[in-house]
């Protein structure tokens, strides 16, 4: 999927741990756990609107494009480890 989600950096930056976040934005800790590790296939705006609150950020430090091109000229720029 070419959207990046870089929640993990976000929280990071902000030392902000993934319990914290999910007190502040009213989720689970496994709904933010599959946000965090890339696996989500949707997420409301709303979700987005209290995330970006809770860390002070804007979508586009949480969400990035990288189109497939892209991906396969440079594999550094896919997070996710890839298949054994």
């Amino acid at each position: 999927m070419p959207i990046i989600v870089n929640l993990d950096v976000m929280m990071a930056k902000r030392k902000i741990s993934l319990n914290e976040l999910s007190e502040r934005v009213d989720l689970t800790l496994s709904n933010l756990s599959i946000l965090k590790t890339g696996k989500a296939k949707a997420i409301r705006f709303s979700t987005l609107d209290a995330i970006c609150k809770a860390l002070d950020c804007q979508p586009g430090d949480i969400l990035e494009y990288v189109n497939d091109e892209q991906k396969t000229t440079n594999p550094q720029l896919s997070r996710r480890p890839r298949p054994l």
